[in-house]
């Protein structure tokens, strides 16, 4: 057992019986515990390791499959600590059914905050409404941030390096803060724990009848459409999507969900749509093994603004453009070819008028021209004719480098 955590449990433990074991005390109890004696600057993480692996004298462990993996250094009925190790990727944007501080132990992290606005409850368990993104901002090794349980609290965490190690200060439950929703951007939010099985199976069934080619599924699934509810018709949708898409079925099953759900279907389309960008961008990110590359891709997923954008480059590479230092990364990026250039999820038409092996330099300038919202267009851009100029900017706009471009050419 750890004792730099055994006592920092203690502590915490003895601060928070002295309030009387206040949920809304908590959190501040544990910030300035953890920050009086930081882990990233005590915890020798190597050694943390080896003692975790040889001795059997530890705290009780869940069986959560949250991080990879979750470790309880410190149990106690009211509240525990946990490491979380993370290899790759990110959280859901989630809110807690509990309280108290994460510390970034080891790595970084990009942190987004949200709001969910005119929050609409179809059933306890799903809700229609407006995710907005309120801030976001790199976490370098020894940040410690709160927790405060319910909706207040919404926020996902993209980890940056491998590992990254967090370190949680957190009360086992705060009674009245459930269920704890996670968000699909940019309209729904639903509770993960809660179990449908039957339309889990619905979905596993659909799936062997795409892997075998049955010539009814699209029939199957429109009919499924037309007599579900709103939340397990939004599940069955989002478990078929790419299937209907490649039948070229999606747009009649759409309207057809449409159909039936009037109003409460707007926010539908444009949420799969965001899911499906994000797969896209977490599937490239995972054959990537460039640490900038990598960090470029988490900003593509998630980052909303320009604005937003240049900070955490500027931020993370302090010193250097951050225009130039993205256009950079966008050229390691860009794959070229007789046919164009593709960046990421963006197919880039070519330019008939100019040598395939000038094109790239000239569409990284063109980008810098849309990155930079420039009224007049620079000299070396005038020999691009007006109509493929804005198909360049339609082709950004349309991909998960939208937030690189301004809203027009």
């Amino acid at each position: 057992m750890d004792p730099f955590f055994t006592k920092l449990g203690r502590t915490v433990l003895e601060r928070w019986k002295r309030e009387n074991f206040s949920l809304a005390a908590f959190p501040e109890i544990a910030r300035i515990a953890v920050e009086e004696r930081p882990p990233a600057d005590h915890v020798d993480l190597a050694a943390f390791t080896r003692e975790f692996l040889l001795d059997d004298a530890q705290p009780f462990q869940t069986q959560s499959g949250f991080a990879q993996p979750e470790i309880v250094v410190f149990d106690h009925p009211r509240f525990y600590i946990q490491l979380l190790f993370w290899l790759d990727g990110t959280t859901d944007i989630h809110q807690h059914e509990f309280s108290g501080v994460f510390h970034v132990m080891a790595g970084s992290s990009i942190h987004a905050h949200f709001e969910f606005r005119n929050a609409h409850p179809v059933t306890p368990h799903f809700r229609t409404g407006d995710l907005r993104m309120k801030k976001i901002e790199l976490l370098e090794t020894g940040r410690t941030v709160p927790i405060i349980s319910g909706r207040d609290c919404i926020h996902s965490l993209f980890h940056l390096d491998t590992p990254s190690v967090t370190v949680v200060v957190r009360t086992q439950h705060d009674p009245g803060t459930g269920p704890q929703f996670n968000y699909l951007p940019p309209h729904i939010g639903f509770d993960p724990v809660f179990s449908d099985t039957l339309t889990a199976r619905r979905k596993q069934l659909l799936d062997v009848l795409e892997q075998t080619g049955d010539p009814a599924y699209a029939k199957l699934v429109m009919k499924m459409i037309a007599e579900l509810d709103f939340e397990r018709g939004f599940h069955i949708l989002q478990n078929c999507m790419g299937n209907l898409h490649n039948l070229g079925a999606w747009n009649a099953t759409l309207d057809a969900f449409r159909k039936k759900h009037g109003a409460l279907a707007k926010g539908v389309a444009a949420t799969l749509e965001e899911g499906v960008r994000r797969d896209i961008i977490k599937a490239l990110r995972s054959r990537v093994e460039e640490p900038e590359h990598r960090f470029f891709l988490a900003l593509m997923m998630n980052v909303t603004t320009r604005a937003d954008l240049l900070a955490l480059v500027a931020k993370r590479f302090p010193g250097k453009a951050p225009v130039d230092t993205i256009l950079r990364w966008v050229g390691e990026l860009a794959e070229v070819s007789q046919y164009g250039i593709t960046i990421l999820d963006a197919a880039i038409p070519g330019l008939p008028e100019i040598a395939i092996d000038k094109q790239a330099h000239l569409l990284m300038e063109t980008l810098r021209h849309f990155m930079t919202g420039g009224k007049k267009i620079p000299a070396l851009l005038r020999k691009i004719p007006a109509v493929e100029l804005k198909q360049l900017h339609t082709a950004f706009a349309e991909s998960s480098l939208r937030v690189l471009v301004s809203e027009k050419v």
